[in-house]
């Protein structure tokens, strides 16, 4: 939770912010069963949504700020590299603001199945050779204008490079693990296509919490945003060393687990 008290945040530049503070990531207590927070930390939603639903809030947020961020104004072929929750996410928010078709890219079949059902109108399985001529088939060998990248993967940061259309705008959500390293053909393309690239950080804008928590919850309302089908799998918080060893097996994990009071 941002600080409110240096000039970053009250600029609402709370990705500068040195001082913000998560419990669960700088401070220990996500697990516990009863958590303090300050009241404005708390945001109300309508009762007619779950509990189970408003625990996507915050990554519906996320997904939304990214395309605020690049001024996202729909119209144009949308790409969305990795169909994780982000990326799920990120393709509802791109269906709802108008994109003109959406190509969700992954490497596991049954996540390409699960973006279908969310509403992408292509998708691509990019570690089968030849998805390239796919894209190129789509956007008629022109690149798509908007690029998300939300793997956090060094292979698919670099592909949005080669997919991207000249002045489009590429914006890597995901956090990578790993160094990236471009070489002089692939960093050309920047200067090629003329094309923005932006990192986006968090979910929050000025003034605090900002729209993207605001609008989340009214789509979520009016029936535009589908969050229950993102569920993977409930745990009772007693169980919660089972729910994390489901993700010693890469790609296994289809969804959000959510855990739960006993």
């Amino acid at each position: 939770m941002p600080c409110h008290a240096c000039r970053d945040c009250k600029n609402g530049n709370f990705a500068q912010c040195k001082h913000y503070s998560f419990i669960g990531s700088r401070v220990n207590g996500s697990w516990a069963e009863y958590v303090v927070i300050p009241e404005e930390n708390a945001v109300p939603f309508d009762e007619s949504i779950s509990f189970e639903e408003a625990a996507f809030v915050e990554p519906s947020a996320v997904a939304l700020h990214a395309l605020r961020l690049i001024q996202y104004q729909g119209g144009e072929h949308v790409a969305i590299l990795g169909g994780g929750t982000i990326g799920l996410l990120a393709l509802q928010w791109a269906n709802i603001l108008g994109a003109k078709d959406i190509t969700v890219f992954d490497i596991d079949d049954e996540r390409l199945q699960i973006a279908q059902k969310f509403g992408a109108d292509h998708v691509i399985n990019s570690s089968k050779p030849g998805f390239e001529d796919e894209w190129k088939r789509i956007t008629k060998d022109q690149g798509y204008g908007i690029v998300l990248e939300a793997a956090g993967s060094d292979i698919a940061m670099k592909q949005c490079f080669d997919i991207v259309a000249s002045k489009g705008k590429v914006c890597f959500i995901g956090t990578p693990v790993r160094d990236i390293t471009f070489n002089h053909k692939q960093f050309e393309l920047l200067n090629r296509k003329e094309f923005s690239l932006t990192g986006s950080w968090m979910s929050y804008s000025s003034p605090y919490p900002g729209d993207e928590w605001e609008l989340t919850l009214k789509f979520l309302k009016k029936g535009r945003l589908n969050f229950k089908d993102m569920i993977y799998k409930k745990y009772p918080l007693d169980d919660i060393n089972e729910a994390f060893d489901l993700y010693q097996v890469p790609s296994q994990v289809k969804g959000k687990i959510l855990l739960q009071h006993s």
